[in-house]
C-alpha cells in the first residue's frame, strides 16, 4: 500500500511539473528588468549657477520619469528653470535662493512607471545651496623660526569651505604634504624655509563672486637653537566620518628641538607603511578609505630630548545602508501568502520601510513586516501585482532595492478526466477566539483516491482569500490559525485530484469567539544601544488596544541568567541605564489595560557597547632575569569589569620617580611581557593596563624592581643555603634561612619542601629575596622535616635539612572579634524600634560575605530585674516588635563568626511611642465616708498598662448598670490622683462605678463596674415644734452631725447652738409679725389673683454650686431692691439623668440680681486636697438634669435662716411663707456673698442647713387647685428622703436649703404673679408641678448638657395651715424701703450677737 500510494504522488509530481512547463510556455509572463541605472546624489549648488540632479533607468519598454521634491511631484511642463532630460535627469538652469524664497532646496526622488508593469522609486538626494560667502575670523601675520611650523586660520561659513583656496604673494599656493589645508580651511606650513615667507589670504571661490580675506604675513626667522617648550598649535578633534571616505586627522606641534610626532590607535602604534595611512607635515594623520576597524581612540605624542605631550581624539564612523539580502522577484498564485526578504547592515542600524508601484504600505491585517525587515502579504489577489521595494535609511545615507511580483492564473481544466465534486457537510467542529476547526465529509463524486483539499477563507465582506492545505490525502480536517477574536470570517473547501480543482463548497460564515479585551502585541519594538551601559527600547501602540492602554511593562534579562526583571512606563519609549557593558539582554514589552496583560512582543536581543576595562589586570609580578631585563607576568581583569574583548596589555615602565615613561604593548592573549635594554642596578617602575577597543583601562599600581648591578653566573645551580632555622607552632612551623655563601651563582628563588617524616610531601616556591616562610596547616605534635633549596634557571642547587615537631594542641581562647559600633536605636512605633549598627570588621562598603551573624539582645530596666531578649540576623540592621509602649529599652549588639565572638557593643537607648492606655485602672474600690453617708470616697490604682504618662481619669457612676455610657454621670480627675470624692448621692441607694484612665493618645478600656450602696439615714424624732439638732449647723465651725448619729458627744455645744437658734428665730418672728401687720388687703388680693393665674406650676431655677454660710453682716448695703416684674420663660429648657440624687444644688435665681452678685453666688472655689466634689461644684453653668426625689417619713428640724412667719403648732417649708391648701408659696432667700469671703471650702461644704416639715394625709390639696410659687434669689433646695421608694405616697419631701445671705428675702416687694423668672446665667427647669393629689416632682443636678425626659416621683404637696399663718404670710410679702432699712440695721445687731455667741 505505501508503495502504491509513493508511485501516485511521483506520477502527480511529474504531471504537475509538465502542466507548470507547459503554462510557463504558454501563458507564464517573465519578468521585466526595471531598475535605476543611476540615482541622484546630495549635491551642494551655487545661487545662480546651474545644477544636475542624474537619474537613469534600465528597462525593455520605455518608462516615464518624474521628479518629487520634498514628496510631492514637480510639475515642470512650464517650468523654464527646471527640465527633465532624454535620460531622466533633472536640470536646474539657475539655482533660485534667498534669504525667504528657497524654492530649489530640498529632498529630491526619481520616479519611474511603466504602464501595466508597474512603478519603481529612487533613493532620495538632498540638494543644498551655498550661502552668501563671509569670513567668521581673518589670518594674522605671524613670525615663523626655521624649521617650525604654522597655521594660518581662515574660518568661513561651513558650507563653503570645499570653495576655499590660499594665495601667497597672491599667487596659488602649492599644496603638498609639508603645505596644506585641513579640514577647516586653515593652511598648515610645516618645516618652514625662506621661501615660505610673503603674503598669505584666504579665497572663497566658485561660489558666486571671487571674495579674498585681508593679507597677513608670514615672516621666517633663523633658528636660534634656544630650547623651545612643545606645544599643540592644531589638536585633533573628535570627528564623525562615513566608511569609505577619508579623513584628516591635525596634529601641528611647535616646539625646539624639532618634536617627532607618533600615532597609535587603539593604544596601537600604527604602521604608515600600509596604504591608508599618510602623515602631512610631519604630524597630521591622513587615512583614506576608512573602514569600520578604523573607529575609535586616536593619540598623537609629540617627544623631543625635554619631554612629551599628547593629545587624544575619537573617531567615530558611520555606515551607509548595504543590502546583505535583496528582495526576489517571486510568482505566486491567488489566495497564497507570500514574503519579500530584505536584511540590510549599516551603522547605525537602518530603518526599513516598503513601497509598492511608488506608494508605501501601510501594515494591515494582510501586509504585515515580520522580522522588522521582511514584507509578509497575506492572501494574494490579483491586485497585489507590481514592483515591491525595500528603502533603508540611516544618518550616512539610503538605499533602495526592488522585486516584482506576478500573479499566475489558475488556468482552466484540461480533458484529462473530471474533478471532484464539491467536499459535503463542511462544519466548524470547533470555534475559539483565535482558530477555528474545520471538518468535511468527502466529495459525493471524488473521481479518485487520493484527494488533496485546499480551505479558502476570508473576512466576510472582503474579497481577499487565504488558502490552508490539508497536510497529507485523505485528510478532511483542517485548523485555521491566528484569527481574530470576535471576527467573522467566511469558509470554503475545494477538493483536488490528480486531474484539478474540483467544485467549491457553499461558503460557511462562522465567527470567532471573543476573548478577554486585553491590548495586543506593542509593534516595531525596537532596541538601539546608545552607550556601554544603556539601551534605548521604543514601540508602538498596540493595533488592538482593547480600550486605554493603562501601562507597559518592560521585560529584560541578562542573557546566561534565568529570571527576568520587570518595570513599568507610561509612554512608548525608555532608556535602560544602569546594564552592563558588553552583556547582551533581551527585551520584550506587554501592553497593560483595565482588563490586564496583554500579549507580549517577540523577544529582540542587543549587547552593550564595549567599553575601556574598568578594572586593572590581577595578580601583576616581575621576575629580574639579570641587569638589563625584567620578566612582567599578570592575570586578566575580572571578567565582569573586562567590559569587552582585551585586545592587548600596556605596560608601562620608568626609572625610579622619573615623570617620563616607555610604553610596550603585547597582544590580548599574551599575559606576559619581557622588557630588557635598562640600566644595570637601577630601580624601575613598572605598572600594567588592559585594552579593548574603547581604549585602556585603569593600570595597576607602580610596582618597583631594581637590575642587577652585574650579570651574575647562571651556568650551574646555586650552592646549599648557608644556614636553616625552624621554629614550630602548633600548626605551623616558621622557617628562615639565609642565601649561598657564592654570590656569584644566580638565585632565583627557594624551593621549601616539608612533610611528616619525608620533605617531599608538599612543596613551595618562594622569592629570591624571601628570608622566611611560614608552613601553615600542619598537624600537632608531628614530626616534619623540612628541606631547602636555591635554584636558577639551570636547576636545584644542594638541599639542606632540618626537622621540628610541632606544639600538641590546646583550646586557646579564639580572639575575641571587634564589636559592633554605632548601635542606634531608632523608634517606630509604639510596638516597634528598628536597631542599626556598623561593623569595623566589614570591608568599607559594609558588605557581609561569610558566615558572620549578630546577636542582638535588648531590655527594659522596668522592673528591674527584667532578663534580656535576643534575637539573631545576618543583617547589619534588626527591627524589633513586641515592645511596650513608652517603655525605655536598652539595646546591645555582638557579633559571631565561627567560634569567634565580641563583646557586646555600647548600648543604645531608645523609648517606644506612647499610645492608649490597653487596660483599666485596676483596685478600684468604693467607701463611705466617714460621718457623712451622702458621701463616698473611689480609691484605684494606675492601670497595669498604662502606655504612657496618664493625664486624667474619667469616673463614670449611675444606679443602672445596664445604662448607655452616654446616660452615666462623669467626674473628671487630674492624672495625679488616685483618689477622688463624690458628695451628695442619694442615701440607701446602689450605685455603679467605672474608671477610665487617659493618656496623650486617648482614652483606654473602662474597669469593671464596682457596686456601691449608700447607707441608710437614722432620724430622730422630736416633739412637735420642736426642732431636732440641724445637720449642719448654720456657721458651725467643724463638722456636726448630731441628727444622723444620735449620739451627743459634744453637749454643750449643741445646747448652745440650740439656744442661739432658738434666740434667733424668736427675733425673727417677732420681726416677720410686725412686718406682716403692715400689709394692706390690696396686696393681698393682688397676691391672690396672681397665685390663681400660675395653675400650680412651681417653676425654679439653680445655681451652679454649693455655697458656703455667707457674711451676713458685710455689703449688705449694695443689694438693690428691685421688684421682680419679669415674665416667665415660656419654653423652660429641661435636662435629666436617670440618676437618683438630692435636690440641694436646685437653685432659683432672682431675675432681677444684679450680674456681678451672680457671679458671685456661683463662685466656686478650688478643689480641696481630698478632691472632694459637690454635684453642684462639677455642674458649674451647665443645663442641669431632671432628678426624681425619694421620700422618706417627716422628721421635724430647726431651721437657722430667717423666715418670715412661723406657726408653732405646724411644721412648714422654711421659705418665708406657709401654703394653704389653694395657694402654697415657697419663698426663697437670695444670697450675696463677696468672693473675696475669708472662708475654707470645707465650712462651706458643710453649712448646710435642713428644714422639713411634717406633713398630714388631710392637708393635702384638691386635684387641680394651684399653688403658686415665687422664685425670688438663688437658694438651693435639696430634698431628702430616707424612706425606700415603694412608698413615695406617704411621705413628704423634706427641702434643704443652703444659707445665703439672710437679708436678700427683705428686698422682694411684692410677690409676683409668675413664678418663673428669666435669668442670663442660668437656663430654667421646672421643679414642681401639681396636678392631682399627689404632686409630681423633679429635681435637677448638672449633666454633660444632654437633654433626658424628667422621672417622674409622686409626693404629697404641702400640708394646710391656720389663716393666721396665712395672713402672716401676706404680711411679710410688702414693705416700705426706709422701714426695711431700719430692720435691716436692727437686725444686723442681733446677728452679730448670735454670731458671738455660735463662734464662742
Amino acid at each position: 500500500m505505501a508503495e502504491r500510494g509513493a508511485r501516485l504522488l511521483l506520477s502527480l509530481f511529474c504531471l504537475t511539473i509538465t502542466v507548470s512547463h507547459a503554462e510557463k510556455g504558454s501563458a507564464v509572463r517573465n519578468f521585466s528588468p526595471f531598475q535605476f541605472s543611476m540615482e541622484p546624489s546630495d549635491t551642494l549648488a551655487v545661487r545662480g549657477a546651474p545644477t544636475l540632479l542624474n537619474c537613469s533607468i534600465h528597462s525593455e519598454f520605455p518608462a516615464k520619469i518624474e521628479w518629487k521634491k520634498d514628496g510631492s511631484f514637480l510639475s515642470l511642463a512650464s517650468d523654464d528653470r527646471r527640465q527633465v532630460l532624454a535620460d531622466g535627469s533633472l536640470l536646474i538652469s539657475s539655482v533660485v535662493h534667498s534669504k525667504h524664497n528657497k524654492p530649489d532646496e530640498g529632498v529630491y526622488q526619481c520616479v519611474a512607471t511603466i504602464d501595466n508593469l508597474g512603478t519603481i522609486i529612487s533613493r532620495t538626494a538632498r540638494l543644498s545651496v551655498a550661502g552668501i560667502p563671509r569670513y567668521l575670523s581673518q589670518p594674522e601675520a605671524a613670525s615663523v623660526r626655521a624649521g617650525d611650523s604654522h597655521v594660518l586660520n581662515c574660518e568661513v561659513n561651513p558650507d563653503l569651505v570645499s570653495f576655499i583656496r590660499w594665495e601667497q604673494n597672491k599667487e596659488p599656493v602649492e599644496l603638498d604634504q609639508r603645505v596644506f589645508t585641513l579640514p577647516s580651511g586653515a593652511l598648515v606650513i610645516s618645516n618652514a624655509t625662506e621661501a615660505d615667507a610673503g603674503l598669505y589670504r584666504c579665497v572663497i571661490d566658485n561660489a558666486g563672486p571671487t571674495k579674498t580675506s585681508e593679507e597677513a604675513e608670514i615672516q621666517i626667522l633663523p633658528e636660534s637653537g634656544e630650547e623651545r617648550t612643545l606645544e599643540f598649535l592644531m589638536e585633533p578633534q573628535h570627528v564623525s566620518k562615513v566608511v569609505g571616505e577619508s579623513v584628516l586627522l591635525p596634529c601641528v606641534v611647535t616646539g625646539y628641538p624639532t618634536a617627532y610626532v607618533t600615532w597609535t590607535h587603539k593604544d596601537q602604534l600604527i604602521e604608515y607603511s600600509k596604504g591608508r595611512f599618510e602623515v602631512l607635515g610631519g604630524g597630521s594623520l591622513r587615512i583614506f578609505n576608512l573602514t569600520e576597524e578604523d573607529a575609535g581612540s586616536y593619540s598623537c605624542m609629540a617627544d623631543n630630548v625635554n619631554g612629551s605631550i599628547e593629545a587624544q581624539t575619537v573617531l567615530a564612523l558611520k555606515a551607509s545602508p548595504q543590502f546583505l539580502k535583496k528582495p526576489a522577484n517571486i510568482y505566486a498564485h491567488e489566495a497564497t501568502d507570500i514574503t519579500f526578504e530584505c536584511e540590510v547592515t549599516g551603522s547605525p542600524a537602518p530603518t526599513i520601510k516598503w513601497v509598492k508601484n511608488g506608494d508605501a504600505v501601510i501594515p494591515s491585517d494582510y501586509f504585515k513586516i515580520i522580522k522588522e525587515q521582511n514584507l509578509l502579504v497575506l492572501g494574494l489577489v490579483k491586485s497585489d501585482e507590481g514592483f515591491y521595494q525595500c528603502l533603508a535609511e540611516n544618518d550616512a545615507g539610503n538605499v533602495q532595492s526592488s522585486a516584482q511580483l506576478i500573479i499566475l492564473d489558475q488556468g482552466s481544466r484540461g480533458s484529462a478526466g473530471p474533478t471532484p465534486s464539491a467536499p459535503r457537510d463542511v462544519v466548524a467542529s470547533l470555534v475559539s477566539t483565535r482558530f477555528i476547526k474545520l471538518t468535511w465529509r468527502l466529495p459525493a463524486e471524488p473521481h479518485g483516491d487520493d484527494v488533496t483539499y485546499s480551505v479558502y477563507y476570508s473576512l466576510e465582506g472582503n474579497n481577499r482569500e487565504r488558502i490552508v492545505n490539508t497536510s497529507r490525502p485523505g485528510e478532511m480536517q483542517v485548523t485555521i490559525q491566528n484569527l481574530m477574536p470576535d471576527t467573522k470570517y467566511s469558509f470554503r473547501v475545494v477538493a483536488h485530484n490528480r486531474n484539478g480543482p474540483g467544485e467549491s463548497s457553499a461558503p460557511l460564515r462562522v465567527a470567532t469567539q471573543p476573548e478577554v479585551q486585553v491590548p495586543g502585541p506593542a509593534p516595531n519594538l525596537q532596541a538601539v544601544v546608545t552607550s556601554p551601559s544603556t539601551v534605548s527600547l521604543s514601540w508602538d501602540m498596540p493595533l488592538t488596544g482593547n480600550g486605554e492602554i493603562q501601562n507597559y511593562k518592560i521585560y529584560y534579562m541578562e542573557k546566561g541568567m534565568d529570571s527576568e526583571q520587570d518595570l513599568d512606563v507610561s509612554t512608548l519609549s525608555y532608556t535602560m541605564t544602569g546594564l552592563k557593558k558588553f552583556t547582551e539582554y533581551s527585551f520584550r514589552v506587554v501592553a497593560y489595560n483595565k482588563h490586564g496583560p496583554g500579549v507580549s512582543t517577540e523577544d529582540i536581543s542587543v549587547r552593550t557597547y564595549c567599553d575601556v576595562p574598568s578594572a586593572p589586570p590581577q595578580n601583576m609580578t616581575f621576575e629580574v632575569l639579570n641587569s638589563k631585563s625584567i620578566m612582567v607576568r599578570w592575570q586578566p581583569p575580572p571578567a565582569d569589569a573586562q567590559n569587552g574583548e582585551i585586545i592587548g596589555y600596556k605596560i608601562r615602565y620608568r626609572k625610579g620617580t622619573r615623570k617620563s615613561e616607555a610604553a610596550e604593548i603585547t597582544s590580548g592573549s599574551q599575559l606576559y611581557q619581557l622588557i630588557d635594554g635598562l640600566q644595570r642596578g637601577t630601580e624601575y617602575m613598572l605598572r600594567v593596563s588592559a585594552i579593548t577597543v574603547n581604549g585602556t583601562g585603569p593600570a595597576t599600581d607602580w610596582t618597583t624592581a631594581e637590575t642587577f648591578e652585574s650579570d651574575l653566573d647562571e651556568t650551574t645551580v646555586p650552592a646549599v643555603p648557608s644556614s636553616l632555622h625552624v621554629r614550630p607552632l602548633v600548626n605551623s612551623i616558621v622557617v628562615s634561612w639565609t642565601p649561598p655563601e657564592n654570590q656569584d651563582i644566580v638565585v632565583r628563588g627557594y624551593t621549601i619542601g616539608y612533610g611528616i617524616g619525608s620533605p617531599h610531601a608538599q612543596t613551595i616556591k618562594v622569592d629570591y629575596k624571601q628570608r622566611y616562610y611560614t608552613i601553615e596547616n600542619l598537624n600537632p605534635s608531628s614530626h616534619y622535616v623540612i628541606t631547602l633549596k636555591a635554584f636558577n634557571n639551570v636547576g636545584e642547587g644542594i638541599p639542606v635539612y632540618e626537622s621540628a615537631i610541632t606544639r600538641p594542641q590546646s583550646v586557646p581562647d579564639p580572639l575575641p572579634m571587634l564589636p559592633p559600633v554605632g548601635v542606634q536605636a531608632s523608634v517606630l512605633s509604639h510596638d516597634t524600634i528598628k536597631v542599626t549598627w556598623a561593623d569595623n570588621s566589614l570591608p568599607k562598603n559594609q558588605k557581609i560575605t561569610d558566615a558572620r551573624y549578630y546577636t542582638v539582645r535588648w531590655k527594659t530596666n522596668i522592673p528591674a530585674n527584667t532578663k534580656f531578649k535576643v534575637a539573631n540576623t545576618t543583617t547589619l540592621t534588626h527591627t524589633v516588635t513586641g515592645l511596650k509602649p513608652n517603655t525605655l529599652y536598652e539595646f546591645s549588639v555582638m557579633v559571631t563568626k565561627g567560634r569567634r565572638t565580641s563583646t557586646w557593643s555600647m548600648t543604645a537607648h531608645g523609648t517606644t511611642f506612647e499610645t492608649i492606655p490597653s487596660s483599666a485602672p485596676k483596685d478600684v474600690t468604693v467607701v463611705s465616708k466617714e460621718g457623712r453617708p451622702r458621701t463616698i470616697i473611689v480609691n484605684w490604682q494606675p492601670p497595669s498598662e498604662a502606655n504612657g504618662k496618664i493625664t486624667g481619669y474619667i469616673i463614670y457612676y449611675s444606679t443602672d448598670v445596664n445604662a448607655e455610657v452616654h446616660d452615666w454621670v462623669i467626674e473628671p480627675v487630674v492624672g495625679n490622683r488616685l483618689t477622688h470624692q463624690i458628695q451628695e448621692l442619694t442615701l440607701d441607694t446602689t450605685y455603679y462605678f467605672k474608671i477610665q484612665a487617659r493618656n496623650s493618645k486617648g482614652m483606654g478600656p473602662m474597669s469593671d463596674a464596682v457596686q456601691f450602696r449608700t447607707p441608710k439615714a437614722p432620724g430622730i424624732l422630736v416633739k412637735p415644734g420642736r426642732p431636732s439638732a440641724p445637720e449642719q449647723g448654720f456657721g458651725s465651725v467643724g463638722k456636726t452631725d448630731m441628727s444622723m448619729s444620735g449620739t451627743g458627744d459634744n453637749h454643750i455645744l449643741v445646747i448652745v447652738i440650740i439656744v442661739s437658734v432658738g434666740a434667733f428665730t424668736i427675733i425673727l418672728v417677732v420681726v416677720g409679725a410686725f412686718l406682716c401687720t403692715r400689709r394692706t388687703t390690696t396686696q393681698q388680693k393682688k397676691k391672690r389673683a396672681a397665685c390663681k393665674s400660675a395653675n400650680g406650676s412651681h417653676k425654679y431655677k439653680g445655681n451652679s454650686k454649693d455655697l458656703k454660710p455667707p457674711d451676713l453682716w458685710i455689703h449688705h448695703e449694695r443689694l438693690e431692691l428691685k421688684p421682680i416684674d419679669k415674665s416667665p420663660e415660656p419654653n423652660p429648657v429641661m435636662t435629666d439623668t436617670p440618676i437618683p440624687r438630692t435636690s440641694q444644688d436646685i437653685t432659683p435665681v432672682d431675675g432681677s440680681m444684679d450680674p456681678m452678685l451672680q457671679r458671685r453666688n456661683s463662685y466656686h472655689g478650688h478643689e480641696s486636697e481630698d478632691s472632694m466634689s459637690t454635684l453642684a461644684g462639677r455642674r458649674g453653668m451647665r443645663p442641669k438634669m431632671m432628678m426624681p426625689f425619694d421620700a422618706q417619713l417627716p422628721q421635724p428640724v430647726i431651721s437657722a435662716h430667717p423666715i418670715h412667719s412661723l406657726d408653732n403648732h405646724h411644721h412648714h417649708y422654711h421659705l418665708g411663707s406657709l401654703a394653704s391648701p389653694t395657694r402654697s408659696y415657697l419663698h426663697h432667700q437670695s444670697s450675696t456673698r463677696s468672693i473675696a469671703t475669708p472662708i475654707s471650702h470645707l465650712d462651706r461644704a458643710e453649712s448646710t442647713e435642713s428644714v422639713r416639715n411634717t406633713p398630714s394625709a388631710d392637708l393635702l390639696p384638691p386635684s387641680g387647685q394651684p399653688s403658686c410659687t415665687t422664685d425670688l434669689s438663688e437658694t438651693d433646695i435639696s430634698y431628702h428622703s430616707s424612706a425606700t421608694e415603694e412608698e413615695p405616697a406617704f411621705t413628704t419631701p423634706i427641702a434643704h436649703v443652703r444659707p445665703t445671705h439672710p437679708l436678700k428675702s427683705f428686698a422682694v416687694p411684692a410677690i409676683p404673679a409668675y413664678p418663673m423668672y428669666d435669668s442670663a446665667a442660668l437656663p430654667s427647669t421646672p421643679l414642681l408641678s401639681q396636678t392631682g393629689p399627689h404632686s409630681v416632682k423633679t429635681a435637677s443636678i448638672g449633666t454633660l448638657g444632654r437633654t433626658r425626659t424628667p422621672m417622674p416621683v409622686i409626693v404629697p404637696s404641702a400640708p394646710d395651715v391656720s389663716e393666721s399663718s396665712r395672713l402672716h404670710e401676706d404680711a411679710g410679702s410688702n414693705y416700705e424701703t426706709d422701714e426695711l432699712t431700719e430692720e435691716m440695721a436692727h437686725l444686723e445687731g442681733l446677728m452679730k450677737d448670735l454670731n458671738a455667741i455660735t463662734t464662742a
